[in-house]
């Protein structure tokens, strides 16, 4: 059975009780927390910064911390999620002025680095880049709010992608989709080559638990 991977977004949790509302999720079952990183500007809307991860490692959050970067510069807050315990950093390759240095700063500091692809954004920056990365983020949704609608014509990149990393024999590179992932299209995302899915208001706002919730999305995936 393929490998399938569910990283968390905080972005839906409950902030007046962010420590509780993770630990409940990875107990529940999710593989990773994803930390969604807008600036405002680069995307509207404002979230969270580098504080707020470190406060996770001091309350005892031990799941990798999968931080992506919708932020433009990057490379000064790559420095300072490394420093507050990050394990995973993403970027959008239109945030940086030189793509391969910034994803050479991620992996220098000793994390893992990926590239993240918005709907209409071309995969074209992939042809130089494969030695530089562990993360393809390809985004279902326009990035900036929690909660939107998937965008299914985004599917025929998903397999675009996967097509790619099994042409380049890169099995170690995750390919994650973010964006209104629900129960019920994460089969077909997952059908299409995604292995890794950031999900978000489909667990924290579900009217059931966050077991009940994840143990669903496993079911679908262990039937795919």
């Amino acid at each position: 059975m393929q490998n399938y991977k569910i990283a968390a977004s905080i972005l839906n949790a409950d902030f007046a009780k962010l420590g509780a509302e993770v630990t409940s999720v990875i107990e529940a079952g999710a593989d990773m927390i994803h930390f969604d990183v807008m600036d405002n500007h680069y995307v509207p809307n404002l979230t969270v910064g580098p504080i707020v991860c470190s406060a996770l490692k001091k309350y005892g959050i031990k799941a990798p911390i999968d931080v992506h970067l919708m932020t433009k510069p990057v490379d000064n807050l790559i420095l300072d999620f490394a420093k507050a315990g990050a394990d995973y950093i993403t970027i959008h390759p239109e945030a940086s002025e030189h793509i391969d240095r910034s994803l050479q700063l991620i992996r220098d500091a000793g994390l893992k680095a990926g590239l993240a692809f918005n709907p209409a954004t071309p995969l074209d920056y992939l042809e130089f880049l494969w030695d530089k990365l562990d993360l393809i983020l390809l985004m279902s949704v326009n990035p900036g709010f929690g909660g939107q609608k998937f965008i299914k014509s985004v599917l025929p990149k998903v397999s675009a992608v996967r097509k790619l990393i099994d042409s380049h024999k890169k099995s170690n590179i995750l390919l994650e989709v973010d964006g209104g992932v629900k129960l019920d299209n994460i089969d077909l995302i997952a059908k299409a080559g995604a292995d890794t899915f950031v999900i978000g208001s489909a667990i924290f706002q579900s009217r059931d638990s966050h077991k009940v919730t994840l143990n669903k999305f496993q079911k679908i995936l262990a039937s795919t």
